[in-house]
């Protein structure tokens, strides 16, 4: 039987024909053309076209091709009702539908650049989805740790990250301290994932990682460190009144200034400045 969808596949239009030759039809062949050629040439080949809008067998609603494959086939077999998500949330960009997803897309991505024959990137791809299928039948209980030698390995490295015997600061680190520096005072709202983006560093990673490279602070704790400290230069050096210190150093208003000020200070603003204003008396007379 023919078979027809739009050209240059990445994901959907790689797993279903794996998945056709594989629980549907074995002798299925494909035809890849322009997307708003399909529905012409299906009729022409008579073939059945599919992932292309207002055909059968395509997107519906939240689900992909390939669910909608599994569904009208009535294909039973749970190995790949635990790909079927996978595949959809790499399709989709739903990522965090399973923890392969972005790896399956990553994976995908990759062999569309390096392979421009439609009918040879689907019989390179038939492999990644072989491998996938094996593991969801067979192995996705199987941790690559549970060989003695690689647990052993794995035991090494973290001993050798407690020790911390990687002290080279990343350059990411460097940059986003930088960052931060260049923006702490004029940008209020300073957000770590913006910053992230404009690193081209995943925001997960940054997020954990920070603290390794910041004094063991959060992004939201060393923030505020930086602008208490910069409050207490103001308060030292400056004649402003404390509502002008907080607004200088990045704070919504006065009290919040003060709250955040005593949790990290255990005195208020206003104390602080008393006892400046002390010192500094006692130090001229």
């Amino acid at each position: 039987m023919n078979w027809i969808t739009r050209e240059r596949p990445k994901i959907d239009r790689i797993a279903c024909p794996w998945l056709i030759r594989k629980f549907i039809d074995k002798d299925a062949c494909f035809f890849y053309v322009p997307f708003d050629q399909v529905i012409e040439k299906s009729k022409l080949l008579k073939a059945i076209p599919f992932d292309v809008p207002g055909v059968e067998l395509t997107h519906q609603n939240n689900l992909c091709t390939f669910d909608a494959l599994i569904k009208k086939y009535k294909l039973t077999d749970p190995a790949l009702h635990v790909m079927a998500p996978i595949v959809r949330g790499a399709d989709t960009d739903q990522h965090n539908l399973a923890s392969q997803c972005a790896g399956l897309w990553a994976i995908a991505a990759g062999m569309a650049h390096n392979i421009k024959d439609d009918l040879e990137l689907v019989q390179a791809g038939s492999v990644i989805y072989d491998a996938l299928y094996t593991w969801a039948k067979h192995l996705q209980n199987i941790k690559h740790t549970e060989s003695p030698v690689e647990q052993l390995l794995v035991d090494v490295y973290k001993k050798f990250l407690k020790k911390g015997s990687n002290d080279k600061i990343p350059v990411w680190a460097t940059e986003l301290k930088t960052i931060i520096q260049d923006q702490i005072d004029t940008n209020i709202t300073l957000s770590l994932t913006d910053i992230s983006i404009e690193l081209n560093v995943n925001p997960t990673y940054v997020s954990r990682e920070f603290s390794k490279y910041f004094n063991n602070l959060s992004f939201g704790e060393y923030i505020r460190k930086l602008r208490i400290d910069k409050a207490i230069v103001f308060i030292e050096t400056s004649a402003y009144s404390l509502s002008e210190i907080a607004y200088l150093t990045g704070f919504s208003d006065q009290s919040h200034f003060t709250r955040i000020f005593k949790q990290a200070k255990g005195i208020t603003p206003s104390e602080y400045k008393k006892n400046t204003l002390k010192s500094k008396i006692r130090s001229k007379s």
